[in-house]
């Protein structure tokens, strides 16, 4: 096994490609999204069941070093504050083969 730190994004699906942009900039050319995310903020109930991306949330996550985790979370900081969305960073143990 070996430390990685795991970042989780949720954010406006219509946003999405900002953060996986961040990501690719990063090196980072792994990560799960899960589209279509119901949940409720500061922007009151995210649906899910809208006929645009304005009004729903996409989550994606994906495991890193720390270093590169930390360049991230400064790209995504702006992303967030204009955008919205929440941003959580956790230490995690990969299994490898």
């Amino acid at each position: 096994m070996v430390e990685k730190k795991k970042i989780e994004v949720v954010i406006s699906s219509f946003h999405l490609d900002n953060v996986l942009k961040i990501f690719d900039k990063h090196g980072i050319d792994g990560y799960t999204v899960i589209k279509d995310v119901l949940g409720k903020g500061e922007r009151g109930l995210m649906s899910a069941d809208e006929l645009t991306d304005a009004f729903k949330n996409s989550y994606v996550f994906t495991v890193c070093d720390e270093e590169v985790a930390m360049k991230v979370v400064t790209d995504l900081k702006p992303v967030l504050k204009r955008y919205g969305g929440i941003c959580i960073i956790s230490d995690v143990m990969w299994v490898l083969r």
